[in-house]
């Protein structure tokens, strides 16, 4: 039976669709076999970034409304045999599913893949509340800014309050040199005023936006220092010690790392 894993955020513009796409490939890339499923209703980007976006027929909305079965809608990635894609609806309204849809769903797709990886809206609405309701476990991304951090913050009440327990946290968008000269957030800060344990480090990377435009998964890069981040943070995900990548400005560093491997 498979494992649905929420990423969700709070505030927009942190990564959230891109750290899914990433982490759902990077899973494919291990062997594992993973259904992307795309929560943001009306506002769906997860099907350009993975490249995706002329091949949907079908999406969720039309699973939840009957027009068609889920395999149906199921969108097979080209690249990896093990790598599945069920977008979200572009013209409705997130009201246009429930919670209830969502888990049945999610449940529906468990017995046949390994990870179940939700895209969830930005915002702690109706999408956020449609997202989590499969979930069994929560990924929180947040940039090191303090807006994003409070927005975080909130979330990981909302999660808690929903039942998911032990939520991981991926910081993204780490620019050490800003670090360094105190024009940034440190790693240790955000840790500590969120509270839950670091799943891992993602340094701000061109190749991630570059890779976002043409459709390809920046994990797919082998020249990538995102990539690198992504592949580990996959192997966490499996249960592997993996150190968190080398980076500057990043004082206690390795307690997180750790409190990962469970010695600290």
């Amino acid at each position: 039976m498979g494992e649905a894993i929420v990423i969700t955020s709070g505030k927009g513009g942190v990564g959230k669709t891109t750290s899914s796409a990433n982490i759902g490939t990077a899973l494919a890339m291990l062997g594992k076999k993973v259904c992307l499923l795309d929560t943001d209703i009306g506002l769906r980007n997860l099907d350009v970034v993975m490249g995706l976006e002329n091949r949907i027929i079908y999406d969720l909305v039309d699973v939840v409304e009957g027009t068609c079965r889920i395999a149906q809608a199921l969108v097979k990635d080209k690249r990896f045999e093990e790598l599945y894609f069920l977008p979200a609806a572009q013209t409705k309204d997130k009201d246009a599913v429930q919670p209830e849809d969502v888990k049945k769903i999610v449940d529906s797709l468990k017995p046949d893949f390994d990870y179940i990886i939700i895209d969830c809206p930005a915002g702690i609405e109706g999408g956020f509340r449609n997202a989590v309701a499969g979930a069994d476990k929560a990924i929180v991304v947040s940039t090191p800014e303090m807006s994003s951090v409070r927005d975080a913050d909130r979330v990981i009440g909302l999660l808690e309050a929903s039942n998911i327990r032990n939520p991981k946290l991926i910081i993204n968008r780490v620019r050490p040199n800003m670090m360094k000269s105190g024009d940034m957030m440190d790693i240790d800060e955000v840790c500590s005023i969120l509270a839950i344990d670091l799943l891992g480090v993602v340094p701000d990377d061109q190749q991630v936006i570059k890779a976002g435009n043409i459709g390809e998964p920046t994990v797919m890069n082998p020249t990538s220092n995102a990539a690198v981040a992504y592949r580990n943070i996959a192997r966490r995900i499996l249960g592997d010690s993996v150190p968190l990548m080398a980076l500057e400005g990043k004082k206690g560093v390795f307690y997180r790392l750790k409190k990962i491997m469970g010695i600290g």
